[in-house]
């Protein structure tokens, strides 16, 4: 899993978690959750951004946590993908579930980085698919379950 090549960029938009959430950190958990080789740009946003990308993107007219824009068509070719996180919407989120910061960004950056290579959420057994795979991934990085003790 972890052998793929990562070329990453990250954008710190929005720079309150640059200490926290540092470029070696992300890069650690991205690679991760990566099973091909892949060209990722993580970008920190503050709610203005996240809320003007979701609204022109989704149709939602709210900051979401997280956004992911694949641009890979091909399964054979290279992931390509930006990966967007709303700053307040990230660390509103951890405070409310009672998670770190660091737990909380894991899980999104590796949530962002399987829908970049394709999983998706849509139907119950895809969602069954992404969250045990995300489970598992956040184990071997020493994160807890982050779908236990949610309503």
């Amino acid at each position: 899993m972890s052998e793929n090549k990562l070329s990453l960029s990250v954008q710190y938009a929005d720079p309150r978690l640059q200490d926290a959430l540092p470029r070696p950190t992300l890069r650690r958990w991205a690679k991760a959750a990566l099973f091909a080789p892949a060209q990722i740009t993580l970008r920190f946003v503050d709610a203005q951004e996240g809320r003007e990308l979701n609204r022109a993107y989704r149709g939602k007219d709210y900051a979401t946590n997280v956004l992911t824009f694949a641009y890979t068509e091909n399964e054979e070719d290279e992931t390509q993908a930006d990966i967007i996180f709303c700053t307040e919407v990230l660390e509103r989120e951890a405070a409310e579930q009672k998670k770190t910061l660091a737990a909380h960004a894991a899980h999104l950056v590796i949530h962002g980085m399987l829908h970049a290579q394709g999983y998706d959420h849509e139907s119950d057994e895809e969602a069954d698919e992404m969250e045990a795979l995300e489970v598992e991934i956040l184990a071997t990085l020493g994160f807890p379950n982050p779908y236990q003790n949610q309503l």
